[in-house]
């Protein structure tokens, strides 16, 4: 039974939230209804959490009081779009709550018995607490809402606002009859999805589209997140399958992008301002929301004489940034055309399939815009750790404009599942039986438009059958495997049946797996480096291996992979 949580639990849990929101983003995306009013609500949303993680990282300290106030100050500064400065603003009077002191009678015991054991001492977070109930996490989530509202102009029911008020408000209850945060998360979460599904009454634009509030669905998601952090085994479900279409929910019985209206505000605008003049004051920034105001919608302008965070939707970007600069320096300006967005959407919305469409599974930035650059038309997030389901393959076929598309597994525990997806979708699929990610770039580097789907198929199975593939990671835990005997956190090279080489030294590893893979007739080496490898450490490997290989072509490339310190590949 979890009945507190700590900072370092907590930290936990942020992690856990962000990678759900992470894995479900192109889902809470596609839930964004048109004309495009703000971008894409999953992505914002994730680049917040991102920033919040980003920040944290920066905390060595295990208690929360410390920790609270690194997450609202992450969330603020990574803070994008309507949806991700709303959730930065829910986490902001959270996390205060969180950081109040326990009382002032014991924050007073605390403070005097450090002053007896240090003279001199002075810490800020003395008193704050190192632990919370349910019922402090209660609170957490009344400050978060109240915050929340406050931080928009003109808030609309329906939507992420509506989901952590009722959330908010219904905790309290729950508090009080569940100690262990397992079962407050579990009947939480019961309370949001309810809510969530009541957002289309709320709002006509969500009922047209047959479509839930992606910024309430991205919220669950992520307390979703905290629920397992604090106990893998319990099952998170969310109602996705009632959330309508993949892709917006359209269909022939639906709203049209025409019954949605235009757009009136065409360039969705954000900046931070930092650095503050020493005339700005509290004032300014209320001054300069009142003119933000006047000059479009969808405003937020959130934040204090360290850094304040603005959002609006104008025809005039200019004057709103000659507004703000009055009180500061601006950071972070982007300015995105909706009108544009919104032509887009209807082009893509109004053409015809073409003949052949590429769908792959891959993890890692760099990864993702790899297989777009070899126009890969959708990349489902995934790989080792997080396999997609039959069904949410079938779903990203479904939203590629082909009628015929090709499926890249790239690792084998994938395969399966999208041969099963053959089964679920309305497009023709042809299942490139891919098992790693090497195998499915080059085998996306063939494709022809021009060829017909069985020379394709031919040519796809021939490129991945030409490579050599190998990986670099770690082992979680001490075990066997024929010659090798291995201790948890060791370096491991892999080929793609069996441990091939294993040390301490992830450059030398990498090393001995490239020795391992390549022969007389190889002509090239490429390695993708992953997320926990810097750059400079990726390119002093790179000059060591052009070194030893000077007839081969070595390239390195950054895949931003999770897992893998490195995937090679020897062709």
């Amino acid at each position: 039974m979890q009945k507190t949580i700590n900072g370092v639990l907590f930290k936990k849990m942020l992690n856990v939230g962000f990678s759900s929101l992470e894995k479900n983003r192109d889902y809470v995306d596609s839930l964004n209804v048109f004309p495009v009013p703000d971008g894409d609500t999953g992505t914002n949303m994730t680049l917040t959490m991102k920033s919040v993680l980003k920040e944290i990282e920066t905390i060595k300290s295990p208690e929360l009081g410390i920790i609270a106030p690194a997450v609202a100050r992450g969330g603020l500064k990574g803070a994008r779009g309507n949806s991700g400065v709303i959730l930065s603003q829910i986490f902001k009077g959270m996390m205060a709550e969180m950081a109040r002191p326990v009382d002032n009678q014991v924050a007073g015991r605390m403070m005097r018995a450090v002053k007896t054991a240090v003279v001199g001492s002075d810490n800020p977070h003395m008193g704050a607490r190192s632990t919370i109930t349910t019922r402090d996490f209660s609170r957490a989530l009344i400050a978060g809402s109240k915050t929340a509202y406050s931080a928009v102009t003109v808030p609309k029911e329906g939507t992420i606002l509506t989901v952590i008020r009722v959330m908010a408000e219904e905790s309290v209850k729950i508090s009080k009859a569940e100690s262990d945060f397992v079962a407050f998360f579990e009947k939480l979460l019961i309370v949001g999805e309810d809510i969530l599904q009541k957002t289309p009454d709320m709002l006509p634009v969500l009922k047209k589209a047959g479509v839930v509030d992606s910024g309430g669905r991205g919220l669950l998601i992520i307390f979703g997140g905290f629920m397992h952090a604090l106990d893998p085994d319990v099952q998170v479900s969310h109602s996705f399958e009632t959330d309508g279409k993949i892709g917006g929910g359209f269909d022939e019985s639906g709203a049209s992008l025409d019954d949605l209206g235009e757009i009136e505000f065409a360039y969705c605008t954000e900046f931070n301002i930092m650095n503050m003049h020493k005339t700005t004051t509290l004032a300014s920034i209320d001054t300069l929301r009142e003119k933000l105001v006047n000059m479009g919608d969808s405003v937020v302008c959130v934040g204090d004489l360290e850094m304040v965070k603005v959002h609006v939707h104008t025809n005039t970007p200019g004057e709103a940034i000659t507004a703000a600069l009055m009180l500061g320096e601006m950071i972070n300006l982007k300015i995105d055309n909706m009108l544009q967005q919104n032509r887009e959407l209807r082009a893509s919305r109004d053409m015809d399939d073409k003949e052949m469409g590429m769908v792959v599974i891959a993890a890692g930035d760099g990864m993702v815009s790899l297989f777009k650059d070899l126009h890969v038309d959708f990349v489902i997030k995934g790989g080792q750790t997080m396999n997609p389901c039959a069904e949410e393959i079938a779903k990203a076929c479904d939203r590629v404009h082909a009628k015929t598309v090709f499926v890249f597994p790239n690792n084998k525990n994938i395969i399966l599942a999208a041969r099963h997806a053959q089964d679920l979708c309305k497009k023709n699929l042809v299942i490139i039986p891919t098992k790693t990610i090497n195998e499915g770039i080059s085998a996306c580097v063939v494709f022809d438009e021009s060829a017909s789907i069985e020379e394709n198929t031919e040519a796809f199975m021939a490129a991945a059958a030409a490579v050599q593939s190998g990986s670099v990671t770690y082992a979680v835990r001490n075990t066997k495997v024929a010659r090798f005997s291995i201790k948890e956190g060791e370096v491991l090279g892999l080929d793609t049946k069996n441990v091939i080489a294993k040390g301490t030294s992830i450059p030398d590893v990498t090393t001995k797996v490239v020795e391992k893979l390549v022969t007389e007739e190889s002509s090239s080496v490429t390695l993708f480096y992953g997320e926990g490898i810097k750059e400079k450490d990726a390119n002093h490997l790179h000059d060591k291996l052009m070194a030893k290989y000077p007839n081969l072509d070595v390239s390195m490339i950054n895949g931003g992979q999770p897992v893998y310190y490195y995937l090679i590949s020897v062709e």
